[in-house]
């Protein structure tokens, strides 16, 4: 088995109720994208203002928000021939952002993202908006937000600086109620930390180096003049304080089996996990690259280099983890030497161990799927 020949953009899903300030948090994600290229899917009609720009009721229409990243507006439709052309090469795209409509079905969007045969995205998880001042009346007004939320991978709990902190708290209760395992995290004006949903561009874009401000440096110069003691970085420099990121380093290779079970039973609030694992000898040609985004799962191997040193080396981020439980859970997984026995039995153990992870390799023969429910975790079978 070898690693994809293409890299693969994680499009992200961004769904919410109208009002909710699913647009905020975009132009939020552009202002503050740290030369990271964004492709923006509007799946919406009327007016929707990104950054300087209005898209208005251009369906099938695509344009520049300047500085690397493109927006089209849709019909749902239309999705596919949008994604192939936010995938070429051309577009150097590092991320997609589907802003669903107000009104749309979430799952549904996330159902042809893990059924599209394009080869050349990966889920990257379904955000769902809410909004803490308006949640019981939304709610009231349009009973399936309880269906939205079970299926989400993050949810953000948006606009709490306009509902007390009591009230804040037995929002947060209920949304987390109602979401499961998926991670809560509070927000004003749609301020998350980028980090949270993608992972920031690593090579520098010759086309942003010139010596003028970009309008996100522009914008972010406007914040601070409104802000007093800002110190460069805005409310922004908070953002990080949402959530967490623990790493886990190990020279030990993991077991399969104990590994899976780790994961399919992973504590509420993991949101991604991201790195690689070495599964010893269930594959001792390959490390195993690991995609994670709420229930979603994939494994990607990828042949040892020559002289590479074999590490398992992960990230896990989300809100209210527990660091040290997170680190022993994952320590536990550590492979131990059997006992003495029978060779041919002891291999045969340790290939039934990877059929396990197996299942969440891609295959090319792998045929039109859609996701699992929240129960269990979404098979890179039915991954795009």
């Amino acid at each position: 088995m070898t690693p994809p020949r293409t890299p693969q953009i994680p499009v992200v899903v961004l769904a919410g109720f109208l009002g909710s300030g699913k647009t905020t948090l975009l132009n939020h994600l552009l202002r503050n994208r740290a030369g990271t290229r964004i492709g923006v899917i509007v799946n919406d009609f009327g007016a929707i203002e990104i950054d300087a720009m209005t898209v208005s009721g251009q369906v099938g229409s695509t344009v520049s928000l300047g500085n690397g990243c493109l927006c089209c507006a849709v019909d749902a439709s239309e999705l596919d021939t949008f994604l192939e052309t936010l995938t070429r090469p051309s577009a150097r795209l590092d991320v997609i952002v589907i802003e669903a409509s107000g009104l749309a079905e979430p799952q549904e969007l996330v159902r042809m993202l893990l059924a599209s045969d394009n080869p050349h995205i990966l889920y990257g998880g379904l955000v769902e908006v809410v909004d803490a001042a308006e949640f019981d009346a939304t709610r009231e007004r349009h009973p399936e937000l309880d269906r939205h939320l079970a299926v989400a991978d993050l949810v953000v709990l948006n606009k709490t600086d306009r509902v007390g902190e009591a009230e804040r708290e037995r929002l947060r209760a209920t949304v987390t109620e109602l979401s499961g395992p998926a991670a809560v995290i509070s927000a004003v004006h749609g301020r998350i930390d980028p980090e949270l949903l993608f992972d920031p561009a690593l090579r520098p874009d010759p086309e942003e180096m010139a010596g003028q401000l970009s309008f996100e440096d522009l914008l972010r110069e406007v914040e601070c003049d409104e802000h007093e003691g800002c110190d460069g970085h805005g409310h922004d420099r908070h953002l990080h304080a949402a959530y967490e990121s623990v790493e886990f380093t190990s020279d030990v290779p993991l077991d399969p089996r104990r590994f899976m079970a780790f994961l399919d039973s992973r504590p509420e609030g993991l949101y991604r996990i991201k790195g690689f694992v070495d599964f010893g000898a269930g594959d001792r040609d390959n490390s195993y690259a690991l995609h994670a985004v709420g229930r979603f799962l994939r494994f990607v191997p990828r042949p040892w280099a020559r002289g590479e040193q074999r590490l398992t080396q992960l990230v896990m981020i989300g809100a209210g983890l527990g660091a040290e439980a997170l680190r022993a859970g994952l320590a536990a997984c550590r492979a131990v030497d059997p006992p003495p026995g029978d060779l041919a039995e002891e291999a045969a153990a340790v290939e039934r161990a990877m059929w396990g992870v197996l299942r969440y390799v891609r295959q090319d023969e792998d045929t039109e799927d859609v996701p699992e429910e929240r129960g269990g975790l979404r098979g890179a079978a039915a991954e795009v």
